[in-house]
């Protein structure tokens, strides 16, 4: 044999070996991949409540941060609504208030001004008081001018709403600036309980989602003991032992992570129509909570890394219990 054929042969079992290395690795996955779908169809009851209690777990979290989401621009709104009254002074000129008005009118910070005259509020305090002939006993109109100021939609903090209060006060036109900046602390307050009262929720149930993985991948390792052992007599490898538990804890996650898909689209679902109601009533034109595929996608890649986190625990912890004695 020549030199040049002997080095051809030898280039081509080189190139050879990588290549059966690949095709045994991508063999060992896929047999692994199915095997780890033997316990969800060996024990299909067990496994199917399994996956309902993985579901509910990321289900819920999602499903309040999808409402919550989707309602937070509506408290914006709301709190785009709080007006502040700029009740002018008693003896103000026309010319003065005038000059006001203008002044608020070109504020970026406000989005609309609105003037209630001195002889408006004494007629539309007339008419809900029910004092008329007392009202009209009086010498003077004792109610000054009031100016209502709406703030522009970007101002949706507390604080920027307070300086342009304080701004307000600071003109020498007026005598009064009256803001009730409670419900508005009031809202910020639930929204920011609401968004850590999901986090805390969802890490909780994230823990829970972990121990039941765990749990149930133990259990699979304890069922197998015996043929991990003999594995391990004929020299595999505690990777080639691992495999088939990470891809069945694949297998339970995803399988969660598309039942919470289905549990959070249809509580939205039957959440839509009071959901619909309750924006209306504040004429906005968001759109009722919906299940978006970012939402989706969030879920079952969520599912999928918890089972695959949850099974390398439990496996890392009892695969030291299984060597062969």
């Amino acid at each position: 044999m020549s030199r040049k054929e002997q080095s051809r042969r030898s280039e081509g079992a080189s190139t050879a070996r990588p290549a059966g290395r690949i095709d045994s690795w991508l063999r060992n996955h896929r047999d692994a991949f199915h095997t780890g779908l033997d316990p969800l169809l060996n024990t299909p009851f067990s496994a199917l409540m399994t996956i309902a209690v993985i579901g509910i777990a990321l289900a819920l979290p999602a499903g309040l941060f999808t409402i919550l989401t989707t309602l937070q621009p509506l408290g914006s709104n709301l709190e785009g609504a709080a007006q502040i009254s700029i009740f002018l002074k008693h003896d103000l000129q026309h010319a003065d208030s005038r000059s006001l008005i203008d002044q608020l009118e070109q504020n970026s910070d406000i989005a609309s001004v609105e003037t209630i005259s001195r002889d408006s509020a004494l007629q539309e305090f007339r008419n809900l008081s029910g004092f008329e002939q007392a009202i009209d006993a009086l010498p003077e109109n004792p109610l000054p001018a009031v100016v209502v100021v709406l703030p522009a939609a970007h101002l949706n903090d507390p604080l920027m709403i307070d300086q342009l209060v304080n701004s307000f006060r600071s003109e020498p036109e007026a005598e009064l600036v009256q803001l009730d900046m409670a419900w508005v602390q009031r809202l910020h307050s639930l929204m920011a309980l609401g968004q850590r009262a999901v986090t805390i929720i969802a890490a909780l149930l994230t823990l829970a989602v972990l121990l039941v993985i765990g749990n149930t991948i133990r259990l699979d390792v304890q069922n197998r003991r015996e043929e991990s052992e003999i594995i391990k007599l004929i020299g595999g490898t505690d990777a080639f032992i691992r495999r088939p538990f990470l891809y069945g804890g694949l297998w339970y996650g995803l399988c969660g992570g598309f039942a919470a898909v289905l549990l959070v689209g249809i509580a939205l679902w039957l959440l839509e129509g009071p959901a619909t109601r309750l924006i209306g009533l504040y004429h906005s034109t968001l759109a009722p909570p919906q299940l978006d595929l970012t939402t989706t996608g969030a879920l079952l890649g969520a599912g999928a890394l918890l089972g695959l986190f949850g099974s390398q625990i439990a496996v890392g912890r009892h695969l030291r219990a299984i060597e062969p004695r």
